[in-house]
């Protein structure tokens, strides 16, 4: 007969790897299956000043491994593989990969989200290096630096007045003539002495050599093409949560993002959401392990 485990655990990132541990260590027979290797988005991140107990920072790539090993030293495995489709129907939960079929009395998604891409020459070869996607992880780089930040919402927003607490100057470009984020955040951004808005433009270039040294903005009313002289560029144009194989299996959120409380629980029984792809307010590394911890104690109480 097909072997069936405990938990099956979609996706190796610091949720996945942190669930991982948790039930291991309980006693429990799981697998994590991953896409491509350890840590999720946080592997691409060359330094994590604000997870506790790193001192002087860590590599994300590091951290992946090390939470990778930790969750294999109880006994923990790893099959690396791709979630092409899942059926939640019945007792046993059916994963299926590019590896094969796996089945699962529990299975907890931790597939996180990506980033949104502008689509530009150069925006790959200078991610991390230049171009960002989380101002909270990197902007501690740019300090008496100039950034731009290209958004409208409330992310956006809130990533500018971090980064002006550090940064010099701090252009922030939206594509329309007022901001999708809430008043508050508006304000607060108005205030700040050092922030400059350009509503009405869109970054069309990187400009870049060894090292980023500016962007082209391209105005969306007259097509008015100018430079701005800047050390870094961070996007925060939304997420893509990695919901896609779930086809309709569990519930979602207008923005494709699981519907699972604090407790992680979806609305089907025995599947849980953990990380970057459940609604939540804030995601970060400390959340996600966070979310692990949680939902392996509340599929322990499923499974008994």
């Amino acid at each position: 007969m097909q072997h069936i485990f405990d938990i099956i655990i979609i996706g190796g990132g610091p949720a996945g790897y942190t669930a991982a541990m948790y039930a291991s260590r309980a006693g429990l027979d799981c697998v994590v299956v991953e896409r491509l290797s350890p840590g999720g988005q946080m592997a691409l991140t060359d330094v994590i000043d604000n997870y506790p107990g790193f001192d002087e920072g860590i590599d994300g790539f590091d951290l992946g491994m090390k939470m990778l090993n930790q969750a294999e030293r109880f006994g923990a495995k790893t099959e690396y593989a791709e979630v092409t489709a899942v059926d939640f129907a019945g007792e046993i939960k059916k994963v299926c990969t590019t590896a094969g079929e796996f089945l699962s009395k529990t299975v907890v998604i931790a597939t996180g989200a990506n980033p949104r891409k502008i689509g530009l020459e150069n925006e790959d070869k200078f991610a991390g290096k230049g171009v960002h996607y989380c101002a909270h992880c990197d902007g501690r780089f740019y300090k008496d630096k100039t950034v731009v930040v290209l958004g409208g919402g409330n992310t956006a927003v809130e990533d500018a007045l971090y980064l002006s607490r550090m940064a010099q100057k701090v252009y922030i470009v939206h594509r329309r003539d007022k901001f999708r984020a809430t008043d508050i955040y508006v304000k607060r951004l108005e205030k700040a002495e050092n922030v400059e808005i350009v509503f009405n433009n869109t970054v069309t270039e990187i400009i870049a050599d060894e090292k980023l040294t500016g962007v082209k903005i391209k105005n969306t009313d007259n097509a008015q093409v100018e430079t701005i002289n800047c050390d870094g560029l961070f996007v925060s144009i939304g997420r893509n949560p990695a919901t896609g194989f779930l086809n309709n299996s569990v519930k979602l959120d207008n923005g494709g993002y699981i519907l699972a409380d604090e407790s992680t629980k979806t609305d089907v029984a025995g599947v849980f959401a953990v990380g970057d792809v459940r609604a939540k307010a804030l995601r970060q590394v400390v959340t996600a392990v966070a979310d692990g911890a949680v939902a392996v104690h509340f599929a322990e109480e499923f499974l008994k």
